[in-house]
């Protein structure tokens, strides 16, 4: 008996052992990546090997700022507790939208560098990129353009970086990809165009401040008084720009210039005025949209942007309606110290008379407006569109512990979700609504001692007290509700800002949170977003149902047809298409004798030349191409690899050589490695994911010892029915 019981114990123990093995959730509770891993494209997917129903159209909505509370706070005022919102809360919520996928879950947030202004230093002595002095730590605390690069691109990033991973390397984003993929874009927001949200779909920057060729400027403002506009003294492009990003030393350019190179067919947002900056041949940035084809409506004219019409490549539409941020619906409300006043008179919201809703162009008429652009694109009735609209100042306003101003824009959000559900068929459009990351306010039972607060009284009579406690530093306020950096205003005795501008007192400068957020989704591939996921998961969710290139090697091979090609038998000005598995180009010029005689910058990812997003990129060597020359020209797509070379061709009176700018395996410079980038730039290849649902090798293991485990169990069983324990 005591050895048949000796027996049960023993199974019983290899039957546990294998029953641990086999539950993921208790044996695989496990612990996250390192920064290696997290960092290269891809690395970060929690549901990699999970798959999308396609879709032909995409609406992504993100409300800067918005997390859980925010929603809470929003939907309390506005509709009451037990009220729901009419586009927010319909999106993945069960029949609420009829027989459709839905789901809805939570997604991290982490970025991979802390809070920081460093820049991107150029090569270390290896010749490596040295990358930002702050790149590469885990940060729970993201910013809004890490996280948006994340969702553009499938790449986690550092802080302040825009569409970089963190060696600086270019990762191709969303509307880069639908583009290649013969797909409508849009880029629609109430934040200046330039922004981090709307920047991740339209840029690759090292420094989300690098609005313009002369960095923050309006253009107009003579910032040193001389008495005149010189944008070589009044621009503060030190101060917001790489060096080495800017056209002036051989980059891809500013933000806005590279809008104008990405090429969306509907922009709709603010920051008008940096468009007032002058680009290399002295023109503003404007008339270069004009001279370029685009649709331009400025600050102001409501009525031009109403008037729009239609929006392709020939005519893409530009409107960018303030010249920074647009203003908020509600007026803002001011957050302070407990005080039991408040309780007695709680505050009530009320609209802002400068809302461009007000005049028929809130976010809601942005997203009609865009829409009836993108469904009527060839692109977009053919092969569907891909639409980002952003409720920006939820998250401007939170910072400013501003109750009524982020309820506003959450409000103004909730209608733009309202309309699109109006405009589309959720048969073949996947709508996803979440945010970047969530926020400081929080709904609380009274007034906190320790924390600035507002108490809210709703039109059903329901009071709520809200709390802003993560400041670190004062701040204050412009007439807009949007802060001042420290240095641009004085404080009186009681820490008051001076001037009647500013708000009476430092509302503090709130700071973002860590949390996860919701997810929720309507349409084809909805159910992806149910769980846990991260927001790099979003971007394979939209590009998986979109069918874009979202693996490296997919993406690589947009580029496998790319060609050069010279405009005409002067051989001095190049047109390069098809590059459309890059961001970046270098080129070399090398005359008969091999010696180099011109060639692209490449002391950073940053530096060559920021291609024509699935159009042409034009190639000016007029300057360096003589008549009597013969030269050699090789373009590299930086992020492809794939090299393009035309060789021993004449300068402007000759017409020998190859002019069709077929590849030539195996010949670049002096006949050697022309199938490698000539400059550095490649985007490593995400890690191998092994397994159903990205399992890792410790799940992978856990199988195989439950398998094994059972296997001797049912050993065991088979010995003791033969006797086996029982022989001595």
């Amino acid at each position: 008996m005591k050895q048949h019981k000796g027996l049960k114990a023993a199974c019983a123990a290899v039957a546990s052992l294998a029953m641990l093995a086999a539950l993921p959730g208790m044996a695989n509770a496990a612990d996250g990546k390192g920064v290696d891993a997290l960092s290269v494209h891809g690395g970060a997917q929690r549901i990699a090997t999970i798959g999308s129903k396609s879709a032909k159209n995409v609406i992504l909505f993100i409300g800067d700022g918005m997390g859980d509370s925010e929603i809470t706070v929003a939907r309390n005022y506005l509709h009451g507790v037990n009220g729901s919102f009419d586009g927010i809360d319909k999106i993945g919520q069960p029949s609420a939208l009829g027989d459709t996928e839905v789901g809805t879950g939570q997604y991290t947030t982490f970025s991979l560098g802390a809070n920081s202004n460093d820049s991107l230093v150029a090569k270390d002595k290896t010749g490596k990129l040295a990358g930002s002095k702050t790149a590469g730590v885990i940060t729970p605390v993201t910013d809004s353009s890490a996280s948006g690069s994340s969702w553009a691109t499938g790449t986690k990033t550092y802080n302040n970086a825009v569409d970089i991973d963190v060696k600086g390397n270019p990762q191709l984003n969303l509307i880069e990809l639908a583009k290649a993929a013969g797909k409508a874009t849009g880029n629609v927001t109430t934040a200046e165009i330039q922004d981090a949200t709307p920047a991740v779909l339209e840029s690759h920057s090292s420094e989300r401040a690098c609005y313009g060729p002369q960095g923050k400027w309006d253009g107009k403002t003579d910032t040193n008084g001389d008495g005149k506009i010189d944008p070589a003294t009044d621009g503060n492009q030190a101060k917001n720009c790489l060096a080495d990003q800017l056209k002036v030393n051989g980059g891809i350019g500013s933000i806005s210039e590279q809008l104008l190179d990405t090429r969306a067919d509907v922009t709709i947002g603010g920051g008008s005025k940096y468009f007032n900056q002058f680009d290399q041949n002295g023109n503003t940035l404007w008339q270069q949209a004009k001279d370029r084809g685009f649709q331009t409506v400025q600050s102001g004219d409501v009525n031009g942007f109403k008037n729009l019409k239609s929006a392709d490549q020939n005519s893409p539409v530009l409107a960018l309606l303030g010249d920074g941020n647009l203003p908020t619906k509600f007026n803002p409300s001011v957050a302070t110290k407990a005080d039991p006043a408040k309780d007695e008179n709680p505050t009530t919201c009320t609209v802002n008379d400068k809302w461009l809703g007000n005049q028929g162009a809130s976010l809601a008429d942005f997203t009609n407006k865009a829409l009836d652009l993108l469904q009527g694109n060839p692109n977009g009735k053919s092969n569907g569109f891909f639409l980002q609209v952003e409720g920006a100042s939820i998250d401007k306003q939170d910072h400013n512990a501003n109750a009524c101003g982020q309820i506003g824009e959450t409000d103004d959000l909730d209608a733009a979700v309202s309309a699109a559900l109006k405009k589309v068929d959720l048969k073949d459009t996947l709508i996803i609504v979440t945010a970047d990351h969530a926020h400081t306010s929080q709904i609380v039972e009274a007034q906190p001692y320790y924390a600035l607060s507002t108490v809210l009284k709703n039109k059903l009579g329901e009071k709520m007290v809200v709390s802003y406690g993560t400041s670190d530093a004062p701040v204050y306020q412009d007439e807009n509700g949007d802060p001042i950096d420290n240095d641009e205003y004085t404080q009186g005795e009681n820490g008051d800002a001076n001037t009647e501008e500013k708000f009476d007192g430092a509302q503090g400068n709130m700071s973002h949170t860590g949390t996860q957020l919701r997810i929720a989704a309507s349409g084809p591939g909805a159910s992806r977003v149910d769980g846990l996921t991260d927001q790099t998961d979003n971007f394979y969710t939209i590009a998986k149902a979109l069918g874009l290139a979202t693996d490296k090697a997919d993406q690589d091979a947009l580029s496998a047809k790319a060609e050069v090609k010279a405009q005409d038998n002067k051989n001095q000005v190049f047109d390069a298409t098809g590059f459309n598995g890059d961001a970046v180009l270098s080129y070399k010029l090398t005359d008969d004798q091999g010696k180099t005689v011109a060639a692209s910058a490449d002391t950073t990812g940053l530096s060559g030349v920021r291609v024509q997003t699935a159009g042409t990129t034009t190639l000016d060597l007029s300057q360096y191409v003589k008549q009597d020359g013969k030269y050699t020209l090789t373009v590299t797509g930086r992020q492809s690899g794939k090299t393009v070379t035309i060789k021993n061709f004449a300068g402007p009176t000759g017409t020998e050589g190859n002019q069709s700018g077929e590849v030539t395996p195996g010949a670049g410079e002096n006949g050697q490695n022309a199938n490698k980038p000539i400059a550095s730039g490649k985007v490593e290849q995400p890690a191998p994911v092994a397994g159903k649902l990205g399992k890792t090798g410790a799940t992978v293991m856990g199988v195989v010892l439950a398998a094994a485990a059972l296997l001797v169990a049912g050993g065991l069983m088979v010995a003791a029915k033969k006797g086996v324990f029982g022989k001595r």
